[in-house]
């Protein structure tokens, strides 16, 4: 009975392996090319911007071009960093399952070389006498044709078994060398990005020149002010468009309803957008700031310029807070739209519905995606540096009409 017993161990052997199998997960093909896809298109627009960056100092006002291609190229080489971090993260990930799922199935695999060898042993010595004992030692002929039976299912599952496992070490191996070819192109991509890392420093230390060339000269500081009064315009726009697109769309849906025979949607209650969690209304002077820390370096309305002595309008507020702090959303809500707007840099817009709409501009980097739904306290960037200093630009929209940013967040303490 004790190969008997080891017959059994060998069924047992067999179906562990496949479970075992599961764990090799790689990258597929399509995810590779969309991730090459992706990086190909950031490659191409960091080009893009080292062409205008040339481009830029044959003409006049190349100071303040020169400043927005930097500001620009600087984002995307962040981001192509970022890609090339995680993709390194996921590759390296992805060969180390595969490798130790090989390492397990060829264990099992000695193992089973092992029971087969004692069987071949077996026979050598005693032939097929055990079988045949087996069946002749049975007490009737219902347990002989059971016997007989056990003998010839384990003796073709054996064989299915044995096949499974030599096709799923070959899948294994084959995944192997894949995800072993996707090493060496991550190994390619670590140069680039060490590559990308010495740039990212050379661009940033010429924008920083060139803030302090713009900083230093008054001409240049007027200039880019009223570059800044003028992209204020484009701000309205775009605000304007978001709005004009939201009613279109409550039009439609309320047409579709009424051609559906469906009941009208109950009156909305001012601030209030019917579904949402929470109102963005009913958190005036209450609503968390932007950034953790910080200090009000202009206030909302018309302001007079430290330097220049002239007064200009301020559309929302800027915060005075350190380089690179996560900034966060006020409110529950939706990313509108992420863009580059001259004089303002890296601007998210969120939608907190009910016509409340937030700007935060000024960011070194985007933590979110257009579409993306928010919560109130998530990260949504990074701050950044302006010619006015190491700011964040923050503005409130109730429809078209901009709010004092100080009137709707909680008090400092």
């Amino acid at each position: 009975m004790m190969r008997a017993r080891g017959l059994l161990l060998m069924v047992f052997l067999f179906g562990s392996l496949a479970s075992g199998q599961a764990r090799a997960q790689s990258t597929t093909s399509r995810e590779i090319a969309d991730r090459e896809k992706e990086l190909a298109t950031l490659r191409n627009e960091i080009e893009a911007f080292e062409r205008k960056l040339k481009e830029s100092e044959k003409r006049e006002r190349s100071t303040l071009e020169r400043l927005d291609n930097l500001e620009r190229q600087v984002s995307l080489i962040r981001r192509l960093i970022k890609e090339l971090r995680e993709q390194e993260l996921q590759i390296t990930s992805d060969i180390g399952d595969a490798k130790l799922s090989i390492s397990e199935l060829e264990a099992q695999l000695e193992s089973l070389k092992s029971h087969y060898a004692r069987y071949v042993r077996s026979v050598y010595k005693y032939g097929r006498v055990y079988d045949l004992e087996l069946l002749f030692s049975s007490r009737s002929i219902n347990q002989l044709h059971i016997r007989i039976e056990y003998l010839k299912r384990f003796s073709e599952q054996r064989a299915k078994d044995l096949h499974r496992i030599l096709r799923n070490k070959s899948d294994l191996e084959e995944q192997n060398e894949r995800l072993q070819d996707n090493l060496d192109r991550e190994r390619r991509l670590l140069a680039e990005k060490t590559s990308q890392e010495a740039s990212l420093k050379q661009k940033a230390a010429l924008r920083q020149k060139t803030l302090a060339d713009i900083r230093a000269d008054q001409r240049k500081l007027q200039q880019e002010l009223g570059r800044r009064r003028q992209y204020e315009q484009e701000i309205e726009r775009i605000i304007a468009k978001l709005v004009e697109e939201e009613r279109i769309r409550k039009e439609r849906e309320a047409a579709a309803r009424e051609r559906a025979g469906l009941a009208a949607e109950p009156t909305p209650v001012p601030g209030v957008e019917p579904g949402s969690v929470s109102s963005f209304a009913v958190q005036k002077g209450r609503l968390r700031w932007p950034v953790s820390s910080g200090t009000i370096a202009s206030r909302f309305g018309n302001q007079v310029h430290p330097v220049l002595k002239t007064v200009t309008e301020n559309t929302g507020i800027d915060i005075r807070v350190r380089l690179g702090s996560d900034v966060v959303a006020v409110a529950d809500g939706e990313v509108s739209i992420l863009t580059f707007i001259p004089g303002f840099g890296n601007v998210v817009i969120l939608n907190h519905y009910s016509g409340f709409r937030t700007l935060y501009a000024h960011l070194s980097e985007f933590s979110v995606v257009e579409a993306q739904k928010v919560k109130a306290g998530e990260t949504i960037g990074k701050s950044g540096e302006s010619v006015q200093g190491q700011i964040l630009h923050f503005e409130i929209w109730k429809e078209r009409e901009k709010q004092n940013p100080e009137l709707w967040l909680a008090r400092l303490r």
